[in-house]
């Protein structure tokens, strides 16, 4: 199955990182990722990504600062923020900085998918 757009997933948690996007690409998406934000910045850069996976939580910067730049420099980049501390306010505080959607750390792998989906179908119509 080929998909339509690619994923960056950004997290500092190894384990985390290399199970979802084994699972990501057993589900036919194209799946890079970053350990921290300056190695996600890279990636984006270089126009691959289509949308970004960001945990608000990185060792090299704030997460939700991280998403202001992107969001600044690439506007119409869909960033689904990940947050492992059971936080629903810095979910709804990323929404208001321009986030498309946000998830609770443990994610449920549908769950991921349906919002990356949605996030992208609406990235989409927005810049038609």
């Amino acid at each position: 199955m080929a998909t339509e757009f690619n994923i960056l997933l950004i997290d500092d948690e190894v384990d985390f990182l290399e199970t979802t996007c084994k699972r990501l690409i057993r589900r036919g998406y194209d799946v890079k990722t970053a350990l921290t934000c300056a190695e996600g910045l890279t990636i984006i850069e270089s126009g691959w990504p289509d949308i970004v996976v960001l945990d608000v939580m990185l060792p090299d910067r704030d997460g939700m600062d991280f998403l202001r730049e992107i969001k600044a420099k690439w506007s119409t980049l869909p960033v689904v923020l990940l947050t492992g501390h059971a936080s629903m306010q810095a979910g709804l505080q990323g929404l208001d900085c321009g986030a498309s959607d946000y998830c609770l750390k443990p994610i449920d792998l549908e769950t991921l998918v349906e919002k990356l989906a949605i996030a992208y179908r609406e990235s989409r119509q927005q810049g038609a």
